[in-house]
């Protein structure tokens, strides 16, 4: 079954053919173990032009389809989840910068982005203010003609690398409430007052960080969209991060084939019903999130909640860790090679993907509220006063 037309099979193949001639397997693996960015890779796929597919043609981008970038993310990922996720943050950070963004913002940031130049790293989490992004702590006051930041920040992808530049939910008016006070920001990594601490997952990877800063001055033309309105470009990122989970893998399912043929389990029954549900639910996932991006594209509504997607993904993922699992036996997970590292991440992730993008629990809060008619969880801090909110 393929729900692709000629030339979106066709530009698959481009991407399968540049991932394995051009990047390659041991590369990837290579960054992963000795955890470094893959600078190499990052300036290859700039250098096709690939991270302008989502900008228009105006700002120097290729006015492409979100059905095109999806399909160059799930390429991408063949051998390693982490790039092809880091590609897709710094994409969506960007994009806020052309919806959202002055001029001069878009002048300075946008072709260096798509050139390849710089690196966008996101910033919405951090201690006490995960799935309630908006209970952000992080105070930007105001100093003269700019600001000065001072907070802790988690989560933030790619931000160790060079060039990088953060954008950042803080705090700037403690007397608003939570959704109506705070602001974004981009921030160069290399300001002086921020230090960056790489966060070890259970799989090895650094690709993420947290950040401190500490009296970090950030001039005032650094401001994205309007003064206390940061609720808006945190909102695109986390709609785009939802629709987008569970897309930055290539087909596991096939992968799953691969594995039962090679532990040649392919005829027991039980594993053949896994397949079949892991294909099937596979392809409900793309649909889903080719709906919902094709819609965030072109600003229009959503006909399928990105929670949704979200929560089905989130599910897929454990499933088909739990089937690789399965598959390989106890001998299989904790093999060294490949294969075993693979059956690995899978089982790892299938804890991981179940909090980026807002956890399972809230987001199907979310939907029994919105799809449901049910009451909402009680909302004591409406109306409230940042600085007023109790806190632990």
């Amino acid at each position: 079954m393929n729900f692709l037309t000629p030339e979106q099979e066709m530009w698959r193949t481009t991407v399968a053919r540049f991932i394995d001639e051009e990047i390659g397997r041991d590369y990837i693996r290579k960054c992963d173990r000795e955890r470094e960015y893959p600078y190499e890779a990052y300036e290859k796929v700039a250098k096709q032009g690939w991270l302008g597919i989502l900008f228009s043609e105006e700002s120097g981008g290729l006015g492409g389809d979100i059905v095109d970038y999806a399909l160059m993310c799930e390429g991408l990922a063949k051998y390693g989840f982490d790039f092809s996720t880091g590609l897709m943050v710094a994409t969506f950070t960007a994009m806020n910068i052309e919806k959202f963004g002055t001029p001069e913002q878009k002048e300075r940031y946008i072709q260096p982005f798509l050139d390849g130049d710089i690196r966008f790293s996101i910033s919405i989490s951090e201690p006490g203010a995960g799935s309630d992004a908006a209970s952000t702590k992080t105070r930007a006051r105001r100093d003269g003609n700019g600001w000065v930041v001072k907070g802790q920040k988690l989560w933030c992808s790619g931000a160790k690398a060079d060039n990088a530049i953060l954008a950042m939910l803080t705090r700037t008016d403690p007397d608003a409430p939570k959704h109506q006070g705070i602001s974004f920001f981009l921030m160069d990594m290399s300001t002086p007052g921020v230090e960056v601490r790489p966060l070890v997952q259970a799989n090895g990877s650094t690709h993420f960080n947290e950040v401190f800063l500490t009296g970090v001055r950030i001039p005032a033309e650094q401001l994205v969209g309007d003064l206390h309105g940061g609720w808006g470009p945190a909102r695109m990122v986390l709609a785009n991060e939802a629709a987008f989970i569970g897309r930055g893998g290539g087909s596991t399912a096939h992968r799953l084939v691969e594995l039962a043929r090679m532990f040649r389990r392919q005829d027991d029954p039980v594993i053949r019903q896994g397949l079949a549900d892991a294909f099937i639910r596979e392809q409900i996932i793309r649909l889903l999130g080719r709906r919902i991006r094709a819609a965030l594209r072109h600003d229009g509504p959503t006909v399928v909640d990105p929670a949704l997607t979200k929560v089905f993904a989130a599910d897929s993922k454990a499933r088909n860790g739990q089937l690789a699992t399965a598959i390989s036996g106890a001998a299989g997970v904790a093999g060294p090679d490949p294969v075993g590292r693979w059956v690995q991440a899978e089982l790892i992730n299938r804890f991981t993907i179940s909090i980026g993008g807002g956890t399972t629990e809230v987001q199907k809060n979310n939907l029994a509220e919105r799809w449901l008619g049910l009451p909402r969880e009680p909302w004591p801090d409406k109306g409230l006063p940042w600085r007023d909110v109790p806190r632990s």
